[in-house]
Formats: structure tokens, C-alpha cells, sequence
């Protein structure tokens, strides 16, 4: 016990030197998760419509994933698994253990955690975590080789879940970084085990150097997966495949402002500009496909659609940058509530992720 404090208390001294971090920052290893030494003391207080509702991770939160050694984390990735539970995916986790100093990190650093809830459940009084599964898919954490390997959105195909993964070459500045590859895995027991599909990888340096952070949409038969190149303020694009061929790379399809054309991501023409890690859903309060993204600013914006490619209206703001300057990531509530959007939404300077309500 005496040594976990003595870590604890180290941790907590190189966090306050790592506070001042650039708001909403790439490199996961300048946080500070800890509870007012990080200068939060519970729910963010926004001017607006828009609120924090929920604390999701960290020691904070009402599920307690310190105790499963989740002392912040981030992205808060969302999905129905076709099984009566909703998966929630993060990203890279911060907790107590050997330092990870080769990749310059004093935490046991995860790139990657799961959590399950009970699916449809109302999520007015927060969302309730029942289960969890502890990295996955790890990464080696070598600079220059990989420093991190991330989820970037999940989906359920005939009870079969896959994830989207980014493989992260190196840390950049202001929202930057830069990918080896994106790839899919899959896991066959309801998120328990994961394996990657090396069939899946899509280099950054070819063709699908658009598609390296994702979205998933299911509709009309297909999986619609919405894609930027690694980073923030990029173009987003869209691809779309017959979900039995989520798999198959040869068969997606790209939308070139025009039609869908077959096989090739270099016709993949900007269906929006100007946006962070995205999250889409069809919203039938509004009777239009919704969008959630960061904007060049840093604001959480939303956008509107009749369709999956588009056309995408101009973008509505729901948490202001200057109510909340290091937001990032909103993620979707996978589940239809009426006149009021749910989404989870990362805090860099707390290093934890929130769920917030937006009446529409």
C-alpha cells in the first residue's frame, strides 16, 4: 500500500509539471487525471443549452474504473452488439503500474479498454458499466515504430463485432499525428477477445491515406464508414459496403460527390471540411442523419443530413471552445431519445470522458 501511494504521488507531481498541455492535445501522456489537482471538481459548468450530465471514467465517476485501473482515458467509442449490450470503446488508458517511460509516459499505459451496459438504458441518470475487457488489442509502444494503437469506431454485423483501428507511427503537435496504417478487428465473443484482419490495413501512405480515422453507420444494407486522414481539422470522405463484405476491402465503394464508384478510395471526393474524430447516427426526432465532430476552433459541432454522403448542412455548435477549450471527440449515444442527443465527449485537461445532453 505504502508503494501505490509513493507511486500515486509521484504520478500526481509530473502530472501538475504536464498540466499546461495545448487544450485538447494528441500526445495522451501530458494529463493530469487526478480530481482537482487537475483543476476540475466534477461536472463541467457550460453557459448553454448543452450540458455535462454524467461523469463516465476516471475517479470521478460514479462507475469507478479506477478500480479496474482506469484512471483517465479518452474517445468513449459507442455501439449496439446485438447481443442486449452496448459496447463502449477507449482509447489510450492512464493507470497505476510500471511506467511506460520508453514511449515518455509515467503511467501503465493501455492504448485500448471496453466496457459493456446494458443496452437501450436510459442514459438521463448516466450510463452504468456492468462489465469490462482490459487491452484488448495492445500496442509495443515503440517511438518510430508504434507508439499507440487506437479504436476509432465499432459496429456489431450479424453479431460479429469489429472495430476500427489506428495504427499511430508518432505524436504531433496542435490535434496532429501521424498513422502507419488503419485496420480492422473482430471478435466472434461479443467483444471478449479481439484478433486483427491483416487483409483489412489500409496504409497511410496510398490510396486510403483518407480513411485512416473512421465512423461507422449502418443503413439501407450497408455499412457506411465515414473517414479522415489522421488528425484533426481534415476533409471528411465517405466509403460504403454491403455488410456481409465488411471485411473485403475490394469491395467498398466511394462517393465522388456525384455517385457511389466502385474500388478505388482515390475517388472519394469531401463530403465536409474542417473536422476532428466523427460520430454519425440516423436521428428520428429530426428525421435526418446527425453528425458530430470538432471544428477547426474546437467546438463541438453538429451537422445535419437527408442521406448518409450528404448533402451535410452547415455546422450547428453545441459546446463552445471557449465554455470548454480542451474538448474533443463526441461519440454518439447509439440509441434513439427522443428530443434530446446524448453523446460522450473527451477532456483533455482531465484526462476523462463526460457525457453531455443537447436538446435538439
Amino acid at each position: 500500500m505504502k508503494r501505490l501511494s509513493a507511486l500515486a504521488g509521484a504520478c500526481a507531481a509530473v502530472a501538475m509539471i504536464a498540466v499546461g498541455a495545448t487544450p485538447a492535445g494528441a500526445d495522451p501522456n501530458n494529463i493530469n487525471p487526478f480530481p482537482g489537482l487537475n483543476g476540475t471538481n466534477g461536472l463541467p459548468n457550460l453557459p448553454g443549452p448543452t450540458k455535462a450530465i454524467f461523469q463516465l471514467t476516471g475517479m470521478a465517476s460514479p462507475n469507478h474504473t479506477d478500480q479496474q485501473n482506469v484512471l483517465g482515458t479518452d474517445l468513449g467509442i459507442m455501439w449496439d452488439d446485438g447481443h442486449g449490450h452496448m459496447m463502449s470503446a477507449y482509447g489510450d488508458t492512464a493507470g497505476f503500474g510500471v511506467p511506460n517511460l520508453l514511449a515518455g509516459s509515467v503511467w501503465a499505459w493501455r492504448s485500448n479498454v471496453l466496457y459493456r451496459s446494458p443496452a437501450g438504458a436510459d442514459p438521463s441518470h448516466g450510463i452504468h458499466y456492468n462489465s469490462f475487457v482490459d487491452n484488448p488489442l495492445p500496442s509495443p509502444k515503440i517511438p518510430g515504430i508504434e507508439i499507440s494503437f487506437i479504436p476509432t469506431a465499432g459496429i456489431s454485423v450479424n453479431g460479429v463485432q469489429y472495430m476500427r483501428m489506428m495504427s499511430v507511427h508518432n505524436w504531433g503537435n496542435d490535434g496532429k499525428w501521424a498513422t502507419n496504417f488503419s485496420t480492422l478487428a473482430v471478435s466472434g465473443d461479443d467483444g471478449q477477445t479481439w484478433a486483427q484482419l491483416p487483409t483489412t490495413r489500409r496504409a497511410t501512405d496510398g490510396p486510403w491515406n483518407n480513411f485512416q480515422q473512421n465512423a461507422f453507420l449502418k443503413a439501407n444494407g450497408y455499412v457506411y464508414e465515414y473517414g479522415t486522414p489522421a488528425g484533426r481539422d481534415n476533409p471528411g470522405f465517405i466509403a460504403r459496403v454491403k455488410q456481409a463484405d465488411i471485411a473485403n476491402n475490394e469491395a467498398y465503394e466511394f462517393w465522388d460527390g456525384k455517385t457511389w464508384k466502385p474500388k478505388d478510395p482515390a475517388q472519394a471526393e469531401p463530403i465536409v471540411g474542417g473536422v476532428g474524430e466523427l460520430s454519425v447516427m440516423w436521428n428520428e426526432y429530426l428525421h435526418q442523419y446527425v453528425m458530430l465532430t470538432t471544428d477547426p476552433f474546437n467546438s463541438v459541432v453538429m451537422r445535419t443530413a437527408p442521406n448518409p454522403e450528404g448533402p451535410w448542412g452547415p455546422a450547428k455548435v453545441l459546446v463552445d471552445v471557449r465554455g470548454l477549450p480542451t474538448a474533443y471527440a463526441p461519440m454518439l449515444f447509439p440509441y434513439q431519445t427522443g428530443s434530446a442527443l446524448y453523446f460522450a465527449l473527451g477532456i483533455h485537461n482531465q484526462y476523462n470522458v463526460v457525457l453531455m445532453r443537447s436538446p435538439l
